[in-house]
């Protein structure tokens, strides 16, 4: 199964995928994800892979509106979807656009957001030079994803609960095969240090991460310097 064709699928019931992937988590995840960004007011944020604006709503409500947010995602039913909910919806601007070519000139946005989405990226390495070239110098970069627990205990038991993701996924939403291929994308995803070398090899600097959950999912950061 193809990535587009697994979000063709899900578009509709996203927000339900991800509350069954995260046992509802996510949305705690994710204000950790705005607290480390932690906005100031008037900044314009690129939330890449932004599925239906969910992180770009909780940007846009931590400033009280006073931002702006480019939701980019490669999906057009996906920006169906969030276009359809009206919170903040003037301060949203949408764009159907893959991580690998972003439609932006470079030195744009003030920081670049990407939630559970990055392990999706077809050319990862691409993406993240497309992310440093969209973003203004001083500009940072900030990946929410799933991730290697520290204690094996804990990453056993996060396995057997992978294994029964898809059959949860047939129950709720009537199909498991998106949940066997998310599932997939997660085992296969870099460790919290290889994913932090790959980023340093994409010209950001500062690059660190924070384990959250034991490491079942991490928070990567990294900053754009232009050196003199």
């Amino acid at each position: 199964m193809e990535t587009k064709e697994v979000f063709d699928k899900v578009a509709s019931r996203y927000d339900i995928m991800n509350d069954i992937m995260s046992l509802g988590a996510h949305r705690y995840w994710k204000e950790l994800l705005i607290d480390w960004l932690s906005p100031d007011k008037g900044m314009h944020v690129i939330d890449v892979a932004g599925g239906t604006g969910d992180v770009a709503r909780r940007f846009l409500k931590r400033v009280k509106g006073n931002g702006k947010v480019t939701v980019c995602d490669p999906n057009d039913f996906m920006v169906e979807e969030g276009k359809k909910k009206r919170t903040y919806k003037n301060k949203i601007e949408w764009v159907v656009a893959p991580a690998e070519d972003l439609p932006f000139k470079e030195n744009t946005f003030d920081a670049y957001l990407v939630s559970f989405g990055v392990r999706n990226f077809s050319n990862l390495k691409k993406s993240l030079s497309e992310a440093y070239r969209v973003l203004k110098p001083g500009g940072k970069f900030y990946c929410l994803e799933f991730s290697k627990a520290e204690n094996e205990t804990i990453s056993s038991a996060y396995s057997a609960y992978s294994s029964i993701i898809p059959v949860m996924g047939k129950i709720i939403v009537g199909d498991e095969e998106p949940y066997k291929y998310l599932t997939k994308t997660i085992s296969n995803f870099p460790s919290q240090e290889n994913f932090k070398k790959i980023i340093e090899g994409s010209n950001f600097k500062k690059v660190n991460y924070r384990n959250i959950f034991n490491g079942i999912v991490a928070i990567h950061h990294a900053t754009k310097i232009i050196d003199a």
